[in-house]
This record gives C-alpha cells, structure tokens and sequence, in this order.
C-alpha cells in the first residue's frame, strides 16, 4: 500500500504554526523538505520541554507510520499511536476480526522519537512507554523507518 500523500497545503500550515510556535520564522525551504522540516520542528518543540502543535504532531505522527508500512507492508500488528492514528503493519498471518492478536500501543512522542532513532524499542519498552502485546508485537527489526 503506497502511503498516503499529505496535502501540502496542511503541511506547511501546520509546520508555520508549529515554527511561530518554536518563535522561529514561517518556513522558506523547498516544497519537497516540508515533511523533514515537520517532523524536525516538532522535534525541536518536545526538546523544549513544549507540547507540538496539535495538527503538526498528527501529521507528524501519520507520516512515520506510512513509512513503516511502506517498508513493512502487512496486516500481522496493528500500531496505534492514540489519538491520531492506527495502521496494520508487517507481513505474517492476517488479521480480519475482533481485537487483533499482535498491537503496539504507545504516545505520539515515543513513536516519533522510535521512528525517528532517537529512542530505542529497548529503550521504551524499559521505561513503559510502549505496549506490545502479542508474539510479532516487536518493532525493533523495523525501526527506525
């Protein structure tokens, strides 16, 4: 499944709310940075000890978790990163009814941070900030994206 195109018109309304936000400029760079200068901006908000935007941390979040299915297409765990989005990740026998046996649960900052490398599946597991239930709920093989 071929990810989903963010409109990018939301993309750079979100990523200049997000950089007044960070008091910093409206963003200047090429259109087809916008993505890179999202995730990096709301990066930048949580090092601040700051809440992101609310639309540039849903997009954030809804980005990675397209690039995970891309490079691991499959419906064997669901990944839910509440309250922005859930996707069916990783190939193996699928899953077409009632709770899912493989899931991933974790916030949208632990998941940017595993999809971004900057923490570890290790790492977050250890400090509780990820529920993985479910023999193929492991990530580590497929992170970061």
């Amino acid at each position: 499944m071929p990810p989903r195109r963010i409109d990018p018109e939301k993309l750079r309304s979100a990523l200049d709310d997000q950089l007044v936000a960070l008091d910093r400029p409206p963003y200047d760079g090429p259109a087809d940075a916008l993505t890179g200068a999202l995730v990096a901006a709301v990066l930048a908000a949580y090092d601040r000890g700051l809440q992101p935007e609310r639309s540039a941390a849903r997009l954030v979040v809804r980005h990675l978790l397209d690039r995970l299915v891309t490079a691991a297409p499959g419906r064997t765990v669901e990944v839910r990163v509440p309250p922005y989005a859930a996707v069916q990740a990783i190939a193996g026998p699928r899953h077409t009814r009632g709770t899912p046996p493989n899931v991933v649960e974790t916030d949208p900052r632990t998941w940017i941070e595993l999809a971004t490398g900057r923490l570890t599946w290790a790492e977050a597991v250890a400090a509780g900030t990820v529920s993985a239930s479910g023999a193929r709920a492991d990530l580590s093989a497929h992170l970061p994206v």
